[in-house]
């Protein structure tokens, strides 16, 4: 436990208050604030809170939830002078159902029962805007990929992110500006999935609340406007067993590895549903942009759903492209890992291995290479994995929850666009999606 968090009452120095944090089926950060004498409390016992009007936790049956908090995870927030932990859901004394970050959990256990430990590295991209009242929104700076000084503005705002991230525990690597103007990426350093899950949760809520600071809106939403590139956040994924990463091969990646991103492949498409949780993250996924559509995959090419990056010594790893920010990382770890290890059982081969641009080949060349295409909507993803039992189990229970939740979601997103006399195949950004999705 950390010393600074045995506070017993309020005449201590540090933190008065502490944040219980979980998050919703959107991987939205929820919680309750309590003093921090109860941190004990919350740690041995839990306490307890309504979870009926939580998006993806609904029913009035599930209205008497108990939160227990992971001391591993205690931070302090150094703007507000207060902490904050995350932890687990449980319902009669056991974990909910629909607690994402126990489906992650759970899903480590089975990777662990097969002597494998994860790791995760993710390349989350964001856009900093000016709001002028409603959804007008206001590019503050015109630069591109990797523009310095004059075009970049927002420089020293990267730079004060950077400084802070290490009080949630995240390490800092690479800060940039992305291809799209305002839109910008700082990586940070792999860790275990599940503590990556935490951090990508930690690193959203500083990256929002330090652009708040400055008068601006901070947004991971997939495709915030139509036309711009959207935001990605590619994983870069490594497995490891008693201390050596198994993904290393005599020449390039291992059997091991080839048949967990043969896994991958093989359940892509209803990966989708949760890598790409969202009805704005299919005007993300369209040709002629960076993000990848079509099933593949490479050696260091850019066009494939899975590229496999140039590395030495122990970097041996794949990068899975397709994944937005808006996903819900404990929900998209569960699956992305189950299915590389339904891949390793089952000792899948990889297909659709291809070197040139995809996007430059024409249909039939790539139907002869094997390569399909990823659903176009979230409509075509939930169909997708409605169909697919390893990705289903991956979820466990909470299957169910988010079937409904994001069906409810497409037939809300249907009945806006028939109201406005739109098309179900636009790609045009529509109001009702950044009314939603602005602030994931």
């Amino acid at each position: 436990m950390n010393e600074s968090a045995k506070l017993v009452g309020v005449e201590t120095k540090g933190p008065k208050f502490l944040q219980l944090i979980f998050v919703d089926i959107n991987g939205v950060p929820k919680g309750m604030e309590v003093p921090i004498a109860r941190y004990e409390e919350a740690i041995e016992e839990g306490i307890s809170f309504d979870g009926s009007s939580i998006p993806g936790f609904q029913g009035i049956e599930d209205s008497d939830l108990i939160f227990k908090a992971d001391p591993s995870t205690y931070a302090e927030v150094p703007w507000e002078g207060i902490a904050r932990v995350y932890g687990y859901i449980y319902k009669d004394g056991k974990p909910y159902k629909a607690d994402p970050r126990g489906v992650l959990k759970r899903a480590l256990e089975r990777l662990e029962k097969e002597g494998f430990k994860a790791y995760i590295g993710p390349e989350p991209e964001f856009y900093l805007f000016k709001k002028n009242g409603t959804w007008e929104l206001h590019i503050p700076d015109s630069g591109g990929y990797f523009d310095l000084v004059t075009l970049d503005k927002a420089r020293e705002l990267r730079r004060e992110i950077a400084l802070y991230m290490p009080a949630f525990g995240l390490v800092p690597e690479v800060l940039h500006h992305e291809v799209g103007k305002a839109q910008h990426e700082i990586d940070f350093r792999y860790d275990e999935a599940l503590k990556t899950a935490d951090n990508i949760v930690s690193f959203k809520y500083v990256v929002k609340a330090i652009a708040e600071m400055h008068g601006l809106y901070a947004t991971f939403m997939p495709k915030p406007l139509y036309g711009y590139p959207g935001n990605g956040m590619h994983l870069h994924i490594s497995l490891w067993k008693d201390g050596e990463n198994v993904f290393i091969g005599e020449d390039g990646l291992s059997e091991t590895a080839l048949h967990f991103m043969a896994g991958i492949l093989k359940h892509a498409k209803a990966l989708t549903a949760l890598t790409n949780p969202t009805v704005n993250s299919y005007k993300r996924l369209v040709p002629g942009y960076e993000a990848p559509v079509y099933i593949s995959w490479g050696y260091r090419n850019r066009s494939t759903l899975i590229r496999v990056p140039t590395f030495s010594g122990s970097g041996a790893r794949i990068e899975y492209r397709c994944p937005d920010p808006s996903a819900n990382p404990y929900l998209a770890f569960a699956t992305i890992l189950l299915a590389g290890l339904d891949g390793i059982k089952r000792k899948l081969e990889p297909e659709a291995y291809v070197e040139t641009n995809v996007y430059e080949m024409g249909d039939e060349e790539r139907s002869e290479a094997g390569i399909e295409t990823l659903p176009g909507s979230l409509e075509e993803a939930l169909e997708e994995l409605k169909k697919d039992k390893v990705v289903r189990e991956a979820l466990g229970e909470a299957y169910e929850n988010f079937i409904a939740y994001k069906e409810r979601e497409w037939r809300e997103y249907v009945t806006y666009l028939e109201a406005n006399g739109l098309p179900v195949e636009t790609k045009k950004v529509t109001e009702w999606e950044l009314e939603r999705y602005f602030y994931v």
